[in-house]
């Protein structure tokens, strides 16, 4: 494995993944009023259940831990907190993955103490057991390893992390990089490819973001 074991997540996998879950909320008879996505990790899988649950409600919640793909924060806080009324209805509290299982902890909490629904279940597409500190009501898949999963819809932003991490190690010891050797390298740490598209789109970001410097075709560290 990488220095980071990694997998890509295709979106094929998300809608597979999402249907199997909807299978096994259907046949525990449980039928939500309205569905609760943990952003931002849970949007995509939230309205795939609505979808697939025949659920019209959909709003969201942002209890976050992870600052930084594959880095926890010190602790789980819920962002922009407010307001609702959610008494008399179920719900269903929708998420990614299950790593530490704290934001999502920090979410269910708030929820009941706040919005009072008349239940609250979780449901997440993967849960990695030996970590998590909560099991979700509903999952479809179980990982017994952890692995930093992916998902499509952050690939350009943990790429711009994932070479920033890299880069800021490696660059101890290299002082100028060539396109190719930053992707020969990105994938001795992390085993997946991301394509040419993201690569580049990550590397101008971090040029934007002045951590990578570009002079006559090479590449340069800055250290802060």
């Amino acid at each position: 494995m990488g220095k980071v074991p990694t997998k890509l997540v295709s979106w094929d996998d998300v809608v597979e993944w999402s249907r199997g879950l909807a299978i096994k909320i259907k046949e525990s008879n449980y039928r939500p009023d309205v569905i609760i996505a943990v952003a931002r990790g849970g949007f995509v899988p939230a309205r795939l259940l609505c979808d697939f649950l025949n659920v019209e409600n959909l709003i969201s919640i942002q209890s976050q831990h992870w600052t930084e793909a594959a880095k926890a924060a010190d602790k789980a806080i819920i962002k922009f907190a407010y307001e609702l009324d959610l008494s008399g209805k179920k719900a269903l509290l929708v998420d990614d993955i299950v790593d530490t299982g704290e934001s999502l902890m920090l979410a269910r909490d708030f929820i009941m103490k706040h919005w009072k629904p008349a239940e609250l279940r979780i449901a997440a597409l993967q849960w990695i057991s030996p970590v998590a500190k909560l099991k979700p009501d509903y999952y479809y898949i179980e990982v017994t390893e952890w692995v930093w999963f992916q998902y499509p819809w952050t690939r350009l932003e943990d790429t711009f992390q994932f070479l920033k991490r890299m880069l800021s190690e490696e660059s101890k010891y290299k002082a100028e990089w060539s396109y190719d050797e930053i992707v020969k390298k990105f994938y001795e740490w992390y085993e997946i490819d991301v394509g040419e598209t993201y690569f580049k789109d990550a590397i101008k970001m971090l040029i934007e973001e002045g951590i990578l410097e570009l002079r006559n075709n090479k590449y340069y560290y800055k250290s802060s």
